[in-house]
């Protein structure tokens, strides 16, 4: 898969270095615009295409959110020309008649993105140029239609065929390490040393997903610890003092950090195929593993609490172990999903609740975020598959018994007054 990997960033970058000069077109940005998405030749699709990527980096943001407004207004579908195609279609089911219903039913912005990323450097361009439309875009209705469409591509471009797995260590390239550094979303490294203490021992990992197209640019990366036993503190899994033990010894692997790198990739899911090829790869590099969890925080938690009214500030610590089971097993949303987004993301992907931890994360982000307590997802490589299937048929949540004992115990207290209670399991 690595080689795999190089070789179709290698013709990618070769594609870069000998693609021919950009030639600056002069024409207005909706001449641009219209050359693009119409029947123009390939020599004019690639000077207009290149001027119009350029002129969009130069732009301040009111001129970026003007052409989004245009692409949004001005080359969306016409309703009609789909219910005319669509009966056209439902009276004559045939290639021509399908053919002219699915011509109907695209914008034509979606035939200009796909033109301008014919441009070399094209698609990191495009990912940023998504970044600000999310950005600037608010809760526009028409603006969310356009967004929707640069996902419906980048779903196509960004799918996991397309994506390669590379471990990424302390002879990593200057540049790949420092934007490990700058993407690093949950546990904030602090120093090049910090880093060393997460890349160099031997019983530590990190792997990145690439995207041929954007060799430099790692899409999401996740640190993984190995250690003895499951662990319940971020402080003690990443302390500069502890001593590593050697991979050969260790029987857990622990993903503690997973952070996703382009804000212009925002709903392109990677960390489910993340997670499985990791525990892949280290399963068939390290036979002695056999447990693979997380170490993960618990973002929505002190939010809840504040907002169903429950007060937590000096609870004891079996308390908050209580309090956060119930959340993560009974808190939900509309749709019946789990009010977390972490918990939506392991759950979704099969993982079940395992553990929770009190002073697990003092750090003040920790603390703001869920009273310092943490969460071991447990991925149970035979159950995956059924958990997933349970949870997206039923929301079905996937558990210890400790920790259905403990969401058990909450029910059963007065939680607006819990700091002076005691949880009975």
């Amino acid at each position: 898969m690595t080689i795999l990997g190089d070789l179709l960033s290698t013709i990618f970058e070769r594609r870069y270095r000998t693609a021919a000069p950009d030639r600056r077109d002069n024409r207005p940005t909706e001449d641009l615009v219209a050359a693009l998405a119409g029947t123009a030749g390939e020599v004019t699709v690639v000077s207009a295409a290149s001027t119009l990527l350029q002129r969009f980096q130069e732009m301040e943001d009111s001129e970026k959110l003007q052409l989004f407004r245009h692409l949004a207004h001005d080359m969306n579908i016409d309703p009609g020309a789909v219910r005319t195609a669509l009966d056209a279609y439902e009276a004559t089911p045939n290639r021509k008649t399908y053919t002219a219903f699915m011509a109907a039913v695209e914008p034509k912005r979606q035939e200009l993105i796909r033109r301008l990323n014919q441009i070399p450097g094209a698609t990191e361009q495009l990912v940023r140029m998504r970044a600000d439309l999310l950005r600037l875009g608010g809760t526009d209705p028409e603006l969310q239609a356009l967004d929707q469409d640069f996902r419906h591509l980048f779903i196509s471009w960004f799918n996991r065929g397309f994506l390669v797995l590379r471990p990424i260590s302390w002879e990593s390239p200057a540049h790949i390490l420092e934007k490990i550094i700058a993407y690093e979303a949950v546990h904030e490294i602090t120093s090049w040393e910090d880093l060393r203490s997460r890349l160099a021992p031997g019983d530590r990992r990190c792997f990145a997903f690439f995207h041929p197209s954007m060799p430099d640019e790692p899409l999401i990366f996740v640190e993984v610890a190995l250690t003895a036993d499951i662990p319940g503190s971020i402080q003690d899994l990443l302390a500069g003092d502890r001593e590593p033990i050697t991979a050969a010894t260790a029987r857990t692997a622990v993903f503690y950090s997973i952070s996703n790198c382009q804000d212009g990739l925002a709903r392109i899911s990677f960390g489910n195929s993340l997670i499985k090829q990791v525990a892949a790869d280290l399963s068939a590099e390290l036979p002695n593993l056999k447990t693979f969890v997380t170490l993960s925080p618990i973002p929505g938690l002190t939010k809840w609490l504040s907002a169903e009214g429950i007060a937590y500030e000096d609870a004891d610590p079996k308390l908050l172990r209580t309090l956060a089971a119930h959340y993560l097993l009974s808190a939900r949303r509309e749709d019946g999903q789990p009010a977390d987004p972490v918990a939506r993301f392991h759950l979704g992907n099969g993982a079940q609740v395992h553990a929770v931890h009190a002073d697990a994360d003092t750090s003040a982000k920790g603390i703001a975020q869920s009273a310092g307590v943490m969460v071991n997802y447990l991925y149970d490589l035979g159950k995956v598959a059924q958990n997933h299937d349970r949870y997206a048929a039923a929301r079905e949540i996937a558990a210890s018994s400790d920790i259905k004992a403990l969401d058990a115990a909450a029910k059963k207290l007065d939680l607006r007054a819990a700091e002076s209670e005691e949880p009975t399991s």
